[in-house]
Order: C-alpha cells, then sequence, then structure tokens
C-alpha cells in the first residue's frame, strides 16, 4: 500500500474525482447543463477509444455486447450525468458528492437481486450509519436554504435528482457486471457505452435545451477539457491499473478521499459553512462507509 505505484495513483484518482464536482459547477453556470454533459463526452469519447488502443483491448463487440454498451451508456453517461449536474443546481457539489458515496448501498441491493451476491450484517450496519450522517448534511442545506421547504423547494428537488442518478449509475454497474460484461475489455465495453450515451445527450439536449451554445468563456472550456481528459480518461487507467495492485476491495477506500476533496473545495470555494451538526454528519458518514467497505473486503 505504500509503494509509489499505488500511493501515485491512488492519491490523484482521489483527488482529480474529489476536484470534478466543483467544476462541474462552473458548467452549468449560464449554459444548459444537457449541453454540458455532451460537451463534455464528446470530448472524452474519442480519447477513451484511444486508449483502449493503445492498451491494445478488443474493440469489435459482438451483438450482445453492443446491446449491453448502449444499457450501460444510457445508465451511466447520460442519466447518471444529466441527474448530477442538474442536481447541482440546487445543492452543494460537495453534499452532492456525499450523497455518491453511498452508492455502494443500491450496488449492493441490485447486486443481491440480480446477481445474488449476499450482503453481510457489518455492511448493513455500516451503511446505515452512513445514511445517518449523510442524512444529518442534508439537513443543514435544508436549513440554509430558505426556499429549499418541505416538498418540491430547490433542495428538496436537488436531492431527487442526485438520488435519481446514484440509481442511474447503480443500475450500470450492476448491469456489466454479468457475464456479458465480464466477457468483454472494460475499457472497451466503457469506451463504446459512451459513445451510445453521447449520441444519447445529443438527442436529450437538442429536445429539451434548444440550439447547442457556444460560450466565449475560456474557463468553460477549460472545465469541459479538464472534465473530459483529465475527470473521465486520465483517471480511468490509473484506476484500473490500482485494482490490479491491491485489489478492488482496498481500491474502493478511494470513495473516501473523493468525498473529504471534495467537501474541503466546496469550504474553500462554495463558502460551504461547518456546524457541529455538520461535523457531525460528516463524521458519521466517514466512519460508516469505512465500516461498510472493510465489511465487504472481509467477504
Amino acid at each position: 500500500m505504500l509503494q509509489w505505484r499505488v500511493v501515485v495513483p491512488f492519491l490523484l484518482t482521489g483527488t482529480i474525482w474529489g476536484s470534478t464536482w466543483y467544476v462541474i459547477t462552473g458548467q452549468i453556470d449560464g449554459v444548459p447543463a444537457a449541453w454540458s454533459v455532451f460537451y463534455r463526452f464528446a470530448l472524452a469519447t474519442p480519447a477513451l477509444f484511444l486508449v483502449a488502443f493503445l492498451m491494445k483491448r478488443r474493440l469489435r463487440l459482438t451483438q450482445p455486447e453492443h446491446m449491453l454498451a448502449i444499457v450501460v451508456g444510457v445508465f451511466q453517461f447520460s442519466g447518471n450525468f444529466l441527474f448530477v449536474y442538474h442536481a447541482e443546481l440546487y445543492v452543494t457539489s460537495g453534499i452532492v458528492a456525499m450523497m455518491f458515496g453511498l452508492l455502494m448501498v443500491p450496488n449492493a441491493v441490485f447486486a443481491r437481486i440480480f446477481l445474488g451476491e449476499k450482503v453481510q450484517g457489518g455492511f448493513l450496519l455500516g451503511s446505515a450509519i452512513a445514511i445517518v450522517g449523510v442524512s444529518l448534511l442534508l439537513v443543514h442545506e435544508w436549513r440554509a436554504n430558505p426556499d429549499a421547504g418541505v416538498i418540491g423547494g430547490n433542495v428538496t428537488l436537488g436531492i431527487v435528482l442526485a438520488m435519481l442518478g446514484i440509481l442511474a449509475a447503480s443500475v450500470a454497474n450492476v448491469i456489466q457486471a454479468n457475464p456479458t460484461g465480464r466477457g468483454v475489455p472494460m475499457v472497451s465495453l466503457l469506451a463504446w457505452a459512451m459513445l451510445y450515451g453521447t449520441v444519447f445527450d445529443l438527442g436529450f439536449a437538442a429536445l429539451t435545451a434548444g440550439p447547442p451554445p457556444l460560450p466565449t468563456n475560456g474557463e468553460y472550456w477549460g472545465g469541459i477539457v479538464y472534465l473530459a481528459l483529465v475527470g473521465s480518461v486520465i483517471t480511468f487507467p490509473l484506476h484500473y491499473n490500482l485494482v490490479r495492485e491491491i485489489g478492488a476491495g482496498r481500491t474502493a477506500y478511494n470513495s473516501i478521499l473523493t468525498i473529504s476533496v471534495a467537501m474541503l473545495i466546496s469550504t474553500l470555494f462554495e463558502d460551504y459553512r461547518w456546524t457541529w451538526l455538520t461535523a457531525g454528519g460528516m463524521v458519521l458518514a466517514v466512519v460508516g462507509m469505512v465500516l461498510a467497505l472493510r465489511s465487504k473486503q472481509r467477504r
């Protein structure tokens, strides 16, 4: 765990992914979120195909594999990101990142239903603690927004959108773990899935957001490049090399670093105010996630 080939990609991926949540806020400032999602993956898709080519992974898929890539693309690179981008219109980016730290919960539920995987008691306990912690953070988010309301408020809408994004990502995660998905090199499957998702994003943006905008702000396009190449392509080989080096169980702890970086950035740049409620919620969320991840690793 302390070797440079483990420490460097671990820190890089966690830091980069933690920063992407804040960068997204610059993509939805005056630009329709749907078009920003399309621009991001329109740039990332050819780059990911290039990564697959350089890694010498097969790019020709069978018909069932293409069908799987379509489903994964629609859920992962369309539904997931469209919901996330729209959620950040109403909820602090670090809080959305914290909510996505709970992705392991629907993953476990869907894996139990569709793949027959067992759920350990330790995982359930840790998940429950993490849910309580994130809930405390959401209570603070409600209180900090005078327009939140109980039903239909801005924060409420943002939370619902983030939860839908979590469910979409979880469906994609579980679907690609079926026998067909396990027979395809991961980078190849995701490259094709990203292509199909990008096509869907284009159609959705054209139907819901009108003609494509062309912002003249250099920071906007810099954010697109960062999210597409650094946040979506460069970190991908680093992440899966980390899985090979230390295993998926230990690599999953990277999510703790990701949410910590996201909350730190929200504190510095989004003027997020800490209270005893939010500090307690953060501690409970992290402790719960660690307990849940340790349970899965032991299994």
